[in-house]
């Protein structure tokens, strides 16, 4: 079976870098039901950043509203689902790196159950670009 590789859109904020505040806001998203398709944190400088990737997008900014979470976005990255084998992220890089791409940030992850996924992130002005390549 093929990978599913899809272009989806992501939402970013920046909190404190402290325990708890990342629990917050996804507190606030769980009590209001919002379902993530990946999530991801990260230092930067003496805040984190916290990347979402929803389900509903509409939903998702409302309770984000609500929590009173500054949102940044969309913006564009590149969701991959498929089964998990040696060597599927480098054949996903591989292709980027020989179409002259440059990923900016990629995240991977066996899933379990022979699945894996991963999220990847180039600069906006060769998201569609890799669109050609990916999709």
């Amino acid at each position: 079976m093929a990978d599913e590789i899809r272009r989806v859109q992501y939402f970013y904020t920046e909190v404190a870098d402290k325990p708890g505040e990342g629990a917050k806001v996804l507190g606030a998203l769980k009590e209001a039901g919002i379902n993530l398709l990946a999530f991801v944190a990260f230092p930067e400088g003496r805040r984190a950043q916290l990347d979402f990737v929803p389900a509903d997008h509409a939903a998702f900014k409302e309770a984000a509203k609500k929590a009173k979470v500054n949102l940044v976005g969309p913006k564009t990255g590149f969701l991959i689902q498929g089964e998990d084998r040696p060597g599927a992220v480098a054949e996903i890089v591989a292709k980027l790196s020989d179409a002259g791409i440059s990923i900016t940030a990629m995240q991977g992850i066996a899933a379990g159950a022979g699945r894996y996924g991963a999220i990847l992130w180039v600069k906006p002005r060769d998201v569609n670009k890799a669109a050609k390549v990916l999709l």
